[in-house]
């Protein structure tokens, strides 16, 4: 629960006012550099969260889902405070860049050093002023470049409560992901804030689909928060698949990359996914799913080279299960929203 008086970046947010705050960043060579946030205090004390992306500079989608989600009408009804942090990695957002301009990763950088790398002090930054002062966090992320990743939530299944949050999210995947040294989640999980991790889409790209899945996911998991009334007609919740094991399958050639399975695609094992035909020569080489699973991620370039990542593919045994699963959160991603405001939005396309 938030202290009756909540201070961020220096300056005090009131109960019952939406914010912005620039917060200082080290300067970009001799140009000043902020880092944009919007603070959404209800009158009525609740959970603090925040909301971030694009800490991978070239990960679009989450400054798209934070833009609609902050014109939504209902969060005037928010209970406790929400973050919201489109850009947390400036400098690679300008460059259309992963990284920062020292080449290295934010999202490795955890917890900071205000005495280290650039990296390391953003992260500081973000890291103390931000995180520290929260009870939840989701971050929002896309796969990298020239791949894709079906909508999916990635966090620690063996913790009843945020298994609990990242099922009301409602991706069609909840994918229990291991802790990276330096990434945020870990770090922030040794401080006692959980995190929820959405990937969805491709870097330096919006998807429609999983912009629409992300906003509709946060709602559902600040309702299920008790940050938000829930509302009265709701349809049967959506169960998504849920599972411990997945596998990254490389190539086995170089060559030119040709797939005949695509994402949300349910595959069996030894199964023909894709070819690497030689662009001279007459030789095909096959990929083999090594078990049955749903295709979460894959290549979207054609070029390939010995040992590049393919297809991701997690390991779920019921496939008739599964493709019943994945139409059912696929079909009405683009229809209809209960929110009038997204509605009113044109579709990307």
């Amino acid at each position: 629960m938030p202290a009756e008086k909540f201070f961020l970046g220096g300056y005090e947010v009131l109960k019952g006012t939406n914010t912005k705050i620039d917060i200082e960043l080290p300067k970009l060579y001799n140009t000043p550099t902020k880092l944009p946030i919007r603070v959404i205090r209800g009158k009525r004390n609740g959970p603090t969260v925040f909301i971030s992306a694009a800490i991978h500079g070239d990960e679009l989608n989450g400054i798209e889902i934070i833009r609609r989600l902050r014109k939504l009408n209902i969060l005037k009804k928010l209970r406790g405070t929400l973050i919201l942090v489109p850009v947390v990695n400036v400098y690679g957002m300008m460059n259309l860049s992963r990284y920062l301009p020292d080449r290295r990763d934010l999202n490795r950088s955890f917890p900071g050093s205000s005495k280290g790398s650039l990296a390391s002090r953003v992260a500081k930054i973000f890291f103390d002023e931000i995180v520290l002062k929260c009870d939840l966090g989701i971050d929002l992320h896309t796969a990298s470049i020239h791949k894709s990743n079906l909508p999916q939530i990635r966090t620690n299944i063996d913790d009843e409560n945020t298994f609990r949050l990242a099922k009301a999210f409602e991706a069609p995947v909840v994918l229990h992901s291991e802790l990276r040294d330096g990434s945020l989640r870990s770090v922030a999980q040794e401080k006692g804030v959980p995190i929820l991790l959405y990937e969805a889409g491709e870097a330096l790209r919006f998807d429609e689909q999983s912009i629409r899945i992300g906003v509709k996911g946060i709602v559902n998991v600040l309702r299920a928060n008790e940050m938000l009334p829930k509302t009265p007609n709701k349809k049967v919740a959506k169960t998504p698949i849920i599972t411990k094991t997945s596998k990254w399958i490389r190539s086995i050639e170089s060559g030119m990359l040709r797939t005949i399975k695509a994402l949300g695609e349910t595959v069996y094992e030894n199964e023909v996914i894709a070819y690497i035909d030689e662009p001279l020569g007459d030789e095909s080489f096959e990929i083999l799913s090594p078990y049955d699973g749903i295709i979460i991620g894959k290549s979207e370039i054609p070029l390939i080279q010995e040992g590049d990542a393919v297809f991701h593919i997690a390991n779920f045994k019921n496939l008739e299960v599964a493709d019943k699963k994945l139409e059912y959160f696929s079909e009405d991603a683009i229809e209809q929203s209960e929110f009038y405001e997204l509605n009113n939005e044109e579709i990307i396309e």
